[in-house]
């Protein structure tokens, strides 16, 4: 759950990272090759990855819940069977 957590924090984090390193005169992580000076990225690159990420934090988001859910029914169960181990007839 613990890697969930971070993935979903690594995608939310992945627009400032690739700002700051275009700031900091990189290439955006391939975004940009040549730098901002001379980026030639399509008009529609920007919302291309806006949608990415957006989809795939959706994604994470959603697993998470069904991880949690999962989790959560698994740990019910368990308390039901042992409340019936314990009033058990002997």
């Amino acid at each position: 759950m613990a890697l969930l957590l971070l993935a979903i924090v690594l995608v939310a984090a992945t627009p400032l990272i690739v700002l700051l390193d275009l700031a900091s005169g990189g290439t955006g992580y391939g975004l940009c090759p040549e730098g901002v000076e001379a980026c030639r990225s399509p008009y529609t690159a920007g919302p291309e990855l806006t949608v990415a990420l957006i989809v795939l934090l959706f994604g994470l988001v959603a697993l998470l819940r069904v991880t949690l859910r999962t989790m959560r029914r698994a740990e019910r169960l368990q308390k039901l069977a042992s409340g019936a181990r314990l009033n058990a007839p002997r």
